[in-house]
C-alpha cells in the first residue's frame, strides 16, 4: 500500500513522524464537577495523527477512562507527568510537550 501524501510504501512513510514533530502539545489539569480531576491534552493535529490510537494507548497505559471532544483528549484523573512519558514513547519529541 502506498501513502497518498508522500507516495512511499506505508512501511517507509514518514508523514506521521514529521507531523508529530510539528505539534505543540499542552497538558493541564481541570477540576470538573464533584471535584473530579480531568487531565486535558490539547494541540494534537487530528488531520495528520491517528488520535484514536493515541487515546487507546493512553487509556490502557494509565488504566483510566477518557474521551476526545472539542479537539482535546480528556482523561479521568491527574496523569500529567505520565501522559508526557507515554507520548514520548509514541514518538512525540519531549521538547514540544508542555505541562502547564
Amino acid at each position: 500500500m502506498m501513502c497518498p501524501k508522500c507516495g512511499l510504501p506505508k512501511e517507509l512513510c514518514v508523514c506521521e513522524t514529521i507531523a508529530k514533530e510539528a505539534q505543540k502539545i499542552k497538558i493541564f489539569l481541570v477540576q470538573k464537577r464533584y471535584k473530579k480531576n480531568v487531565t486535558i491534552i490539547k494541540g494534537i493535529d487530528t488531520s495528520k495523527i491517528d488520535v484514536k490510537h493515541i487515546i487507546k494507548v493512553l487509556k490502557s497505559g494509565l488504566a483510566c477512562g477518557g474521551t476526545y471532544k472539542n479537539n482535546e483528549i480528556e482523561l479521568q484523573g491527574d496523569h500529567r507527568s505520565r501522559v508526557k512519558q507515554i507520548l514520548i514513547k509514541e514518538g512525540f519529541p519531549a521538547d514540544i510537550i508542555e505541562i502547564v
